[in-house]
């Protein structure tokens, strides 16, 4: 049988811990693979879209790639101050707010961009 909160069985005192240092782990490298998954598309929107779309105009989808990359980098960031404080010291709201923000103009542009390019 197992033992369970109700079996009577004396809990870990460190579980708790465990558990809060595996979240955060989970969280940090959530913001990892969302910036590394920014930094791809920065590669492909600078790189590879203009090439496929034979585009004589460049310089829209290179500055959506910085904008993409720098964005990467933001996220990165964040998960690195998740990891080395935990919740103690969250990114602010605010800067939540402006990365969602800034994610959502990038998408935006983009569509733009590949919607007006003949």
């Amino acid at each position: 049988m197992g033992e369970g909160p109700g079996d009577g069985a004396v809990s870990d005192p460190e579980q708790p811990g465990r558990r809060t240092s595996l979240a955060v782990e989970r969280t940090y490298l959530a913001w990892w693979r969302t910036g590394l998954t920014a930094y791809a598309v920065a590669l492909a929107t600078a790189r590879v879209v203009p090439d496929l779309a034979k585009t004589k105009v460049q310089w829209p989808y290179t500055l959506l790639g910085i904008g993409f990359a720098v964005f990467g980098t933001a996220c990165v960031l964040v998960g690195e101050q998740r990891r080395r404080y935990g919740e103690s010291h969250d990114a602010s709201a605010g800067f939540i707010l402006g990365l969602t923000a800034g994610g959502l103009l990038l998408g935006i542009g983009l569509v733009v961009v590949l919607a007006i390019e003949p």
